[in-house]
């Protein structure tokens, strides 16, 4: 590795250099005038960017707040579409244009990258079969092998993945705060997997990512560890000691696991077969706190065999003053010590996540529910 970082190569994009760390750079942003301008063909050969993501407060954003999309609107309108339908063509063709874009890449790195994601309808966050449905339909709509369907990783969503998995769909499983239900997710990746080979199908090219929500979990935490704070004494120094440092703590931790558990014997067996392993992809990476730094969940997350995906600005600000390193792997011990001293405090982590992922389907809701009223006033 220390042969690869010549002179010449420090002078290229931080974020480009965060391939020679087994690092993926996606980006967490999709609109229609990007991906038809140079736009995205430059973050792609600039800085070696190499997927996208998607979700409905994207979608929400990208049709409301721009004029791209006001023909398609207008011409769908006077044929009495529905603002569903109207919502998932627009949707459906942007993540299909930036696949053709990505397609290349996708090809070039033999399926590892170049994938766009394009989540199911948020409302079926509770429902298995319904999830199983649509993610089977939009797999279908979309018609490009170099996308994912983005499902939930509630409680519901579990067995959906491994059914998904087992069909040959690629799942970008959403919505992952914490540890127990990591766990849970890579076992129904796995399942779908084993499901599939049983059946005597090829694996070589389904493929899987776990998004951990990483900011989010700080921006719950931090609250609590201040009202400690504020009361002074001895728990206040170890509410001072872990403020800030619980999501990149429970980040590192999900990654040791991510190890335990792809270099594990029963998942050998399926790598045989040529089954790839479900990378870890940090999102929520916009930092959240003014008092952080601007690419924190970036710059403190970097590893092999993970993705991160990133908004617009955050990649703007590691493109200007990133310092790729491999820190990942690094203080694994610290990472679980943070973790301890929460329990210490009496915060229960996992109840946390559980809030944050319930949380979580509302926020997607709320923007959802949003673009179809917005659509509705089209019609």
């Amino acid at each position: 590795m220390s042969d690869s970082m010549t002179p010449l190569t420090r002078t290229k994009s931080s974020l480009k250099q965060l391939g020679i760390f087994g690092q993926s750079i996606w980006l967490d942003y999709i609109r229609r005038d990007l991906i038809a301008g140079d736009g995205l063909r430059r973050l792609i050969e600039q800085d070696g960017l190499r997927g996208m993501t998607s979700n409905p407060s994207i979608f929400e954003k990208a049709i409301v707040e721009s004029h791209d999309y006001d023909e398609d609107i207008r011409a769908m309108a006077l044929k009495a579409k529905t603002a569903k339908e109207i919502y998932e063509a627009l949707s459906q063709r942007d993540v299909q244009s930036a696949a053709d874009v990505f397609r290349p890449l996708y090809n070039r790195t033999d399926g590892k990258d170049g994938y766009v994601s394009l989540e199911v309808n948020p409302h079926l966050a509770h429902d298995t079969h319904g999830t199983i449905q649509e993610a089977r339909r939009l797999w279908g709509a979309l018609n490009r092998p170099n996308v994912f369907i983005k499902v939930p990783a509630t409680t519901e969503g579990l067995p959906a993945i491994r059914q998904l998995i087992s069909e040959g769909i690629n799942v970008n499983v959403t919505l992952l705060f914490g540890l127990p239900r990591y766990r849970q997710v890579a076992e129904a990746y796995i399942a779908g997997i084993e499901a599939r080979t049983a059946h005597g199908q090829p694996v070589n090219y389904v493929a899987s990512v776990a998004s951990f929500f990483v900011s989010r979990i700080d921006a719950r935490v931090d609250p609590l560890l201040e009202t400690t704070l504020a009361q002074g004494g001895k728990q206040a120094d170890l509410a001072k000691e872990v403020r800030g440092r619980v999501a990149v703590a429970s980040a590192k931790m999900a990654y040791q696991i991510y190890k335990e558990i792809f270099d594990s014997g029963r998942f050998r067996i399926l790598a045989a077969q040529g089954a790839r392993t479900q990378r870890l992809l940090w999102a929520s990476t916009g930092t959240k706190n003014p008092d952080y730094s601007d690419v924190k969940y970036i710059e403190d997350l970097i590893g092999p065999d993970t993705v991160n995906t990133a908004p617009l600005e955050t990649l703007d600000a590691y493109r200007d003053h990133g310092e790729p390193k491999a820190r990942l792997v690094k203080d694994v011990g610290e990472a679980a010590r943070v973790l301890k001293r929460l329990h210490e405090l009496g915060i229960n982590i996992d109840q946390v996540t559980q809030q944050l992922e319930d949380e979580g389907v509302t926020k997607f809701n709320h923007p959802f529910d949003k673009l179809m009223e917005a659509l509705e006033h089209h019609q």
